[in-house]
């Protein structure tokens, strides 16, 4: 038999508590063939299969890369490092201006225009019609301009490396991704 009494308050709702965690947050380690300059392969996303460049590795396990533009369409976008294949393959970044990169590295920069979707009447009136088309913000088209500059400058020193860039990696039937050398 217990020796308390039970207590005659229970309060209507049970008091939610935070469910504890015992993970502790970990610096993210990167590989050591991510280094500045060079080509990678896109494994998912909208531009799965192309080749990009690495331009900076960015916090939270992000890669800032970008096509170049001009050469397959990637824009400067930021990827995270699980899903991309390194190669061996180095571009000189050399020219490519420090306050573009610390410009579009910083937070906020990728999320900039982007507003929660209208809902309620003009949502239901709306339903019919074509979506507008978006329309890039000039100032992400001037950095890319910038960027997309110093790089193919250094791309058109290497023999073929435009159309190595431009060309998209795919597997065949037998083929083993972690078997080959690139």
């Amino acid at each position: 038999m217990s020796t308390t009494k039970a207590s005659k308050y229970y309060p209507a709702e049970d008091d939610t508590q935070p469910k504890k965690t015992r993970k502790t947050l970990h610096p993210t380690k990167y590989r050591e063939s991510l280094k500045p300059g060079t080509v990678l392969i896109l494994l998912a996303g909208r531009f799965r299969g192309k080749r990009v460049i690495l331009l900076k590795q960015l916090a939270g396990g992000a890669l800032l890369v970008t096509g170049p533009f001009k050469v397959n369409g990637v824009p400067l976008r930021r990827v995270n490092h699980r899903y991309v294949l390194s190669t061996s393959t180095v571009v000189d970044i050399e020219g490519v201006d420090s306050k573009v990169i610390e410009k579009v590295s910083e937070e906020g920069y990728f999320t900039k225009g982007k507003e929660s979707k209208a809902k309620g009447e003009e949502a239901f009136f709306k339903q019919g019609e074509k979506p507008e088309k978006k329309q890039v913000d000039s100032s992400r088209a001037e950095d890319q301009k910038a960027v997309d500059k110093a790089l193919l400058a250094s791309i058109k020193k290497v023999d073929n490396l435009s159309h190595y860039l431009g060309s998209s990696f795919s597997l065949r039937k037998g083929q083993q991704p972690h078997a080959m050398v690139f």
